[in-house]
């Protein structure tokens, strides 16, 4: 490490140092603080001192102790390698930390993020004499069995290429030279960029195609789209990391990076065991050969927490650039955001709302306006995806709380859980009444055009019903259910069909745990041709009771656990829809003649 100038301490608060005699030093320069080298950043410059938040306990340290600048910004490794790795906030691999200190990491502890002894095949995409330009792909690595790595030309280089090697290289090897008004510039698979600073793109575009997660009461109701942003705030047992889970596991996105930003330890143990051994359903190969995992729980300073988050979004913006769909999921931003409001209060910055620092809501919006569907830096057109989708985890439920009012001012989706439902097992626990999606007016002309045209009016027609019901249970407590008609109780029937069998959906089940889009309009489309046929049946004076005990509401209760593949039984249950209820308005017209 080049050391540009080094300091002293004055002052050790917790997870903030503040030092005195730095040459120069820059907002977000990386320190290393004390003999056993620290990691920090600096978050403050106050004439000749610096405060500075380190990344790992500071217990031992005190006055004059040595900090070293590096005189660069925080930054992550980018290249072959990030896919199937497990990190803490500041990009350390946990496996190798293990093996160098055993259960309990040493302060001071570095590894680097990609392993320097490896040899990656590289295959080239250009030839010498081509002209490239900042983001153009050298050629490509494959990463993992399913993911194909695409080295880049870094931002801000340009040049013709004089020389290219393709085989086996380690990432540090250099593969091609290029050479730029007399400049030359050694390329390898290794590239650093600093963590706080937004990858740049050509254009930024609106987002039109769902992610597609596989959750019903999301993709029908409340969807998000590849670019987009959507927040899932809970209290504590409402299902959020499961939710979360549940999307890393099954999003059509190409790649998913996993932030356990300060999540209690088992949550984060969960994702760590479980991961690894889950099948991808799109590809049957493991799902960690296109995860990366950032893994920090509670008991970690609690400055990674705010590191973790950049880290995570930095890793997810690079693989856009290759053009992927990139999914990031956040668990949870409030602990980040809490993070906030305990550096803050050290620096003895005047506090905000509930104590959080009075720019927590531009941080936040910093964060997520880094989602986008964009096209890349290339000469050739290539379009990729960074969705964001985070947590948070109001005190006591409360969701008029600092952190999700700022994140609902600046997401476009709101999946709002609620501990209600999760107390009455209907998971996933989003209330359907509260949350809402600004994507849906594109997304709907994408069921047009890829599903079929009658999904939104079906989807309006479901959203209309379950309204409804909760203006007649207003009714119904009041002056009870025999106060409403024959077509208000089917009503009331359709909704509680919609909520059981439609919303509600086993994580566990083999089947149950994801749902096709095809297979949701089916679903929902089932349920309201017994809902218009039976209404229309009483109607024509129909017994009510009669309606309600048909058996095809059992074959209709039990949708969920149909096989995709098997739409025939769809088709065969609306038949038997239309005949049961035709046998009803037939005995009912029949008594009246007799």
């Amino acid at each position: 490490m080049n050391n540009i100038s080094e300091g002293r301490v004055v002052k050790v608060s917790g997870p903030l140092v503040v030092a005195e005699g730095l040459e120069h030093p820059k907002m977000y320069d990386l320190v290393m603080v004390g003999p056993s080298k620290l990691m920090g950043e600096v978050i403050e410059i106050r004439g000749d001192t610096v405060s500075i938040q380190v990344y790992e306990e500071t217990a031992g340290l005190g006055p004059t102790d040595p900090v070293y600048s590096t005189g660069k910004p925080l930054s992550v490794e980018l290249g072959p390698g990030l896919l199937t790795n497990i990190y803490d906030g500041v990009q350390r691999p946990l496996e190798i930390l293990k093996q160098k200190a055993g259960d309990f990491i040493t302060r001071g502890l570095t590894a680097n993020a990609l392993d320097r002894d490896k040899k990656w095949d590289f295959k080239p995409s250009v030839k010498v004499g081509d002209e490239l330009k900042e983001g153009d792909i050298l050629g490509t690595v494959a990463e993992t069995s399913i993911i194909t790595h695409k080295i880049m030309v870094a931002p801000q280089i340009c040049g013709k290429v004089k020389k290219i090697e393709s085989g086996l290289h380690g990432v540090e090897d250099t593969i091609c030279i290029l050479e730029d008004e007399n400049k030359t510039h050694q390329l390898n698979m290794i590239s650093y960029w600093p963590v706080r600073l937004q990858r740049p793109f050509k254009q930024k575009l609106t987002p039109t195609d769902p992610l597609v997660t596989g959750q019903r009461v999301i993709d029908t109701f409340f969807p998000t789209a590849k670019g987009g942003t959507a927040c899932i705030p809970g209290p504590f047992g409402s299902g959020k990391t499961v939710t979360q889970q549940q999307l890393a596991k099954w999003a059509d996105a190409e790649i998913i990076i996993f932030i356990g930003c300060g999540e209690r330890g088992n949550e984060m143990t969960d994702v760590i065991m479980e991961f690894p051994e889950l099948i991808d359903p799109n590809t049957g190969d493991k799902l960690m050969n296109r995860t990366v995992l950032i893994a920090n729980t509670s008991n970690m300073p609690v400055a990674a927490r705010e590191a973790s988050i950049y880290t995570g979004i930095t890793i997810g913006e690079y693989f856009r650039d290759m053009g992927y769909n990139v999914s990031l999921q956040a668990d949870s931003t409030s602990r980040w955001a809490e993070a906030l409001r305990e550096i803050s209060g050290r620096l003895e910055e005047m506090p905000g709302e509930e104590g959080y620092p009075a720019y927590l809501g531009s941080r936040l919006a910093a964060f997520y306006e880094r989602a986008g569907k964009v096209k890349c830096l290339s000469s050739k057109t290539r379009e990729g995806s960074l969705t964001i989708i985070g947590s948070v985890s109001p005190p006591g439920g409360d969701l008029s709380e600092p952190v999700v009012q700022n994140t609902l001012r600046v997401v476009k989706v709101f999946w709002g859980l609620e501990d209600k439902l999760a107390y009455e097992r209907h998971f996933p626990a989003i209330n359907w009444l509260v949350s809402y999606s600004l994507y849906l007016d594109t997304i709907q002309n994408y069921w047009t055009e890829n599903i079929d045209r009658s999904f939104a009016p079906i989807q309006k027609e479901a959203m209309g019903i379950l309204n409804r019901e909760s203006e007649l249970l207003e009714i119904v407590r009041l002056v009870g259910i025999e106060a409403l008609s024959k077509q208000e109780r089917i009503l009331m029937e359709t909704a509680k069909s919609i909520r059981e069998d439609f919303l509600q959906q086993n994580a566990y089940h083999q089947i149950d745990t994801y749902t096709s889009l095809k297979k949701q309009f089916l679903m929902l489309k089932t349920i309201l041709d017994f809902h218009n046929q039976a209404t229309e049946a009483a109607t024509e004076g129909a017994d009510l009771e009669q309606l309600l005990e048909l058996p095809i509401r059992e074959k209709i209760a039990k949708l969920k656990f149909i096989k995709e593949e098997d739409e025939k039984a769809f088709v065969k249950i609306e038949g038997e829809i239309s005949k049961q209820t035709s046998q009803v308005t037939r005995s009912q017209e029949q008594g009246v003649n007799a």
